[in-house]
């Protein structure tokens, strides 16, 4: 092999250095975003059924589309919110799913179901992923433009400018309702004019024509024949003439004198601000496979190039790419500090710059070669990619170390004592060196076969590391030896000679310590194993857990709900004060308001909304601190006013999934009356569990009716039907859309209603005259009983099965211990057996993610005993070694216990690693152990003494490469935070029980007599 090598050095030479320039080429073209691309297993069903009763909708509606979604492929889950005039089904399958295909059976289901729905029915199907949610939000407001300008401003200058931006799935507006025009009637003249109420719109209708009736050649000329007449202006309308009555010679008015016709904002329930001033929002969405940087970069580029007015102020609300390019910087940092302070462990065992260029050298072009990997898989630069790098550092560095350790072993016994010499060295560690990368991969393999969002995430950051210790592999066997052959000097053997010193004085202490463990075994096997494990297993018991790590997002998402039914005034001036609350907080450096709307759609009623409050960066409180603070602030100034508050990741991954809320407690039954006072009682029993907090009970109310009940007898004597009446209060107080005229290249609704008089309140409805059949008028009462009705109820569905999910968030609490006293609260209630109880929310995902990595976690353990059995072929030793694996993972708790870092699928991850990360050290230990003959004590010791600078060497390296990313120093490491804690402290514990307690045990299960030791 070494000879091989020296002769094609050249070519070598040239592969490599074109492996590393692909790579530095494919980093350069990968998109960037925040997160993994995964295709999240959910279709969301958006109704809009205009206004309508939430039982009847719910029967007449959402029950039959729920039967048809039954029929689509692959649906595991099956859950609707019924309202007002709008529902929502969202469709949950499995995860793997085709969701492409899974969208189109469901846009199919939809479909068959056209002809039984009630007419106007519109529905909306989409994919729920991350391009439902903002990676840009821009806030338009102005001191001399209304709402509705800058919403004009925004759709025919900003939004065509930005949705051409490359990546962008979709640019969203809100705020300011649309221009339209209003044709409010008088009843009363029309009356007097024999003018029936529904003939203004049908004649508005048949008066605004363009309609193209043929084609004709003349002259050789094709010409398209066009019969129209359109209408534009308020005064187009005011001067279309109306036919008086039915006679033939009634004659005829004008528009304009019987209605009052003006431009006027669309009817609107909404409100939007931006710190605390009217504003138009303009969400930008990335598509999938879109660079979040680089849209970002290219849409600020074009709101500059479009020359908006002076007076138009645009402050960029939420920007995504702040949080990504932290997370980059963060892995960028960890990556030169850790490369930093291998170097300083390279020099302080080694003495020689040269080996630390090598090293300095070898890093970069490693990691550039695992971006040509990741490129060509079609992969993104996001947080677990990044994450991943920053963590294979440490291994990669580990690489070249164990290489040029042996090298200089060697050089140092006068072995390698020329080029061809060197490579000969080199070739001895090509066995430990495949044997230990192989031990470190195998871990890997089974998060394959994981679904969820674990799985997603994680499988991002595994297919990274395995490409990075594929390619360190390749580098560490071929291009160190040739920089080490050609390269290094005699001197640099001297050096490290000189330097070792210290470490002698290290491996005498070391000799004798392993003499004493060699010569009691059993004792110090039993006592060192006992401890270690009991104080993991105690570790394991106490240990917070948790499901997703959390990091500092710079800002939050505060969801809000006032009492149910408030008009739209109301709940704004309870938002005021909130506003005050959130002004006076001296970390908020801008935010955004939205009621009735929320940041990432759904079904929202006007009495609710959503407020995302950006942080100042830099030097603040933590992110949780401020939450707890403005949320405690509201629940003492504001009352009336249920908050939550999650930070937008959070939020968007539990949306994307399911519920995302950490607790949530579904009461499933056909009682109503017993599920909501069930309900009330769960939220009130949870509510006194200390760190639950922000619980909402899940009786939506969408809010009051006014119900028109019509009596036939009485309106058949007026000649008048209920259609004929619902058509006329319509008209009268909702407005219909009669047509539309085209400005420019938008279409502008005309809404033909009553005065404003007659819908200004709900006491005077009673009194709204309508025209009776022979056209004479009636008040409303005459004919019909008009009542309020309080309290009508959002609906929630499972399944078709009707439950009521209890909801709640942790504030200092971890989601293990609270949901163990959440579990023993709800039993305690004796709820009645007529109700099922199902836990769902993060919950429910962190169980199903912590069994799979359980069974990650077996399948390495199982994976690397097969490894060391096929490299060693003594089962024997597999024993020891995966009793030294295991008592390095108990240390694993016993860190995250002591650092109060919660157990989450980010540590069980770490824990995972250990597992490959030891394989690889006791690799080393044992590569030393002759294989041909039975071990004895002195064996033992002197394979100990070999691998002792190697061992600390690689163990240092790795645990100050990641010490970085443990700390958390910036706001990106968060994700890998509990990982890195979790390799640290399995390596810190790992390197005595591979120097002391792995030849323990081997000395134990090979049966060498005790006195063996003293010879």
């Amino acid at each position: 092999m070494s000879a091989r090598l020296a002769l094609h050095a050249r070519s070598m030479w040239l592969g490599l250095l074109l492996l590393t320039l692909g790579g530095v080429a494919g980093a350069l073209r990968m998109p960037v975003s925040l997160f993994p691309q995964i295709d999240y297993p959910r279709v969301l069903v958006a109704i809009d059924a205009g206004e309508r009763d939430p039982a009847q909708m719910e029967a007449e509606i959402t029950r039959p589309m729920e039967l048809a979604l039954r029929s689509v492929p692959g649906v595991a889950h099956i859950r609707s919110t019924t309202s007002r005039g709008s529902a929502e089904i969202a469709l949950n399958f499995p995860w793997g799913q085709d969701m492409t295909a899974a969208t189109l059976a469901t846009q199919g289901a939809l479909a068959t179901l056209a002809t039984t729905l009630p007419a106007g029915i519109r529905y909306e199907v989409r994919r729920s992923d991350p391009s439902l949610f903002p990676v840009l939000g821009l806030a338009l407001t102005s001191e001399s433009m209304d709402p509705q300008a800058l919403r004009q401003l925004a759709e025919l200058r900003l939004q065509p400018a930005l949705i051409a931006t490359p990546g962008v799935a979709g640019v969203d507006i809100l705020g300011g309702a649309p221009r339209e025009f209003v044709v409010e009637i008088d009843p009363g003249r029309l009356a007097a004019l024999g003018i029936p109420i529904d003939a203004v719109s049908r004649v508005l209708a048949q008066a605004n024509l363009v309609r193209g009736v043929g084609r004709l050649q003349d002259r050789h000329r094709l010409y398209l024949v066009l019969a129209e007449h359109r209408l534009a202006t308020a005064d187009d309308l005011a001067r279309l003439p109306i036919k008086r009555g039915d006679s033939a010679g009634a004659g005829q008015v004008m528009l304009g004198d019987i209605a009052r016709i003006q431009s006027a904002a669309a009817p609107n329930y909404t409100l939007v601000n931006s710190d605390g001033r009217p504003a138009v929002l303009v969400n930008i969405r990335q598509a999938l496979g879109g660079d979040t940087v680089r849209i970002v970069r290219d849409s600020q580029a074009r709101l500059n190039a479009l020359g908006l007015p002076p007076s138009v102020k645009v402050t960029p609300f939420y920007d995504q790419s702040e949080l990504v390019l932290g997370a980059a910087v963060a892995v960028r940092d960890a990556i030169l500090l850790g490369a930093l302070l291998a170097g300083l462990v390279l020099w302080l065992f080694l003495r020689s710059w040269r080996l630390m260029a090598i090293t300095a050298l070898v890093l970069p072009a490693v990691l550039a070669g695992a971006s040509l990997i990741l490129y060509a898989l079609g992969m993104h630069f996001d947080m677990m990619t990044l994450g991943g790098m920053a963590a294979a550092v440490g291994l990669i560095v580990d690489d070249a170390v164990v290489m040029l350790e042996h090298v200089m072993r060697r050089m140092q016994e006068g072995v390698a004592r020329n080029a061809n010499a060197v490579l000969a060295a080199a070739t001895e560690m090509t066995r430990p060196l495949v044997g230990s990368t192989a031990a470190t991969l195998v871990v890997f393999l089974p998060l394959a076969f994981i679904a969820g969002v674990s799985g997603g995430f994680f499988k991002a950051l595994a297919v990274t590391m395995v490409a990075a210790l594929v390619i360190s592999l390749l580098y560490a066997r071929l291009l160190i030896p040739l920089l080490c052959a050609y390269w290094l000097r005699p001197r640099d053997a001297e050096l490290a000679e000189r330097s070792s010193g210290w470490l002698g004085g290290l491996i005498h202490r070391y000799h004798g310590v392993l003499q004493h463990w060699l010569a009691h075994p059993a004792r110090y096997v039993a006592v060192t194993a006992g401890l270690l494990a009991l104080a993991g297993a105690l570790a394991w018991y106490s240990v917070p857990s948790g499901f997703m790590p959390k990091m500092d997002e710079g800002g939050f998402v505060l969801d809000y709900k006032a009492q149910s039914g408030a008009a739209l005034s109301d709940t704004d001036r309870l938002l005021q004060q909130v506003e005050a609350i959130i002004r006076a907080t001296p970390d908020v450096a801008s935010y955004s308001r939205r009621t009735g709307l929320q940041l990432g759609g759904g079904l929202t009623e006007a009495d609710e909304g959503d407020y995302f409050i950006r942080l100042k960066s830099g030097s603040r409180r933590p992110i949780e601190d401020v939450m707890a603070e403005i949320r405690q602030k509201i629940a003492d100034q504001v009352p009336g006013l249920q908050v939550e508050t999650a930070q937008l990741m959070e939020d968007l991954i539990g949306d994307l999934t399911a519920v995302p809320q950490p607790i949530e407690i579904k009461l499933f039954g056909d009682d109503p009356v017993l599920l909501a006072r069930s309900a009330r009682a769960v939220a009130a029993a949870i509510g006194q569990i200390p760190g639950v907090v922000e619980v909402v009970d899940g009786l939506r109310v969408a809010g009051d009716a006014i119900v028109i009940r019509v009596d036939p007898a009485r309106a058949n004597l007026h000649g008048l039907d209920p259609a004929q009446i619902a058509d006329q209060i319509e008209s009268l107080v909702g407005g219909s859309i009669a047509t539309q005229v085209r400005i420019g290249t938008q279409m502008i609704d005309v809404r033909v209603r009553g005065p404003a008089d007659v819908r200004a309140r709900a006491q005077l409805l009673a009194q709204l005259p309508l025209t009776a059949g022979d056209g004479h008028l009636l008040r409303l009462s005459q004919i019909a009983d008009v009542t309020i009705v309080a309290g009508q109820k959002q609906l929630t569905r499972e399944d078709l099965a009707p439950f009521v999910d209890v909801t709640a968030r942790l504030e200092g609490r971890d989601l293990g211990s609270a949901m163990a006293d959440v579990r023993k609260r709800v039993a305690g209630l004796h709820l009645p057996s007529t109700l099922r109880v199902e836990y769902g929310g993060q919950y429910a995902q962190q169980q199903q993610s912590f069994a799979d990595m359980a069974m990650v976690f077996a399948a390495a353990l199982l994976l690397a005993a097969l490894l060391m059995t096929l490299l060693f072929e003594r089962l024997r030793w597999t024993l020891a070694a995966m009793v030294t694996v295991l008592l390095s993972a108990g240390a694993v708790f016993i860190g995250l216990w002591l650092t109060g870092i919660e157990l989450d699928v980010s540590a069980l991850m770490g824990l995972t690693m250990v597992v490959g990360m030891v394989t690889e050290l006791i690799v080393f230990y044992l590569s030393e152990l002759p294989t041909s003959v039975s071990l004895d004590v002195k064996a033992l010791a002197l394979a100990g003494e070999k691998r002792l600078r190697p061992i600390l060497m690689s163990a240092l390296i790795a645990i100050l490469t990641l010490s970085p990313l443990a700390l958390g120093l910036s706001r990106g490491a968060g994700l890998q935070q509990p990982l890195a804690t979790a390799i640290i402290f399995g390596l810190t514990a790992a390197v005595p029980l591979v120097l002391l307690l792995l030849p323990a045990l081997l000395a134990l299960l090979e049966g060498r007599p005790r006195d063996a030791a003293r010879n």
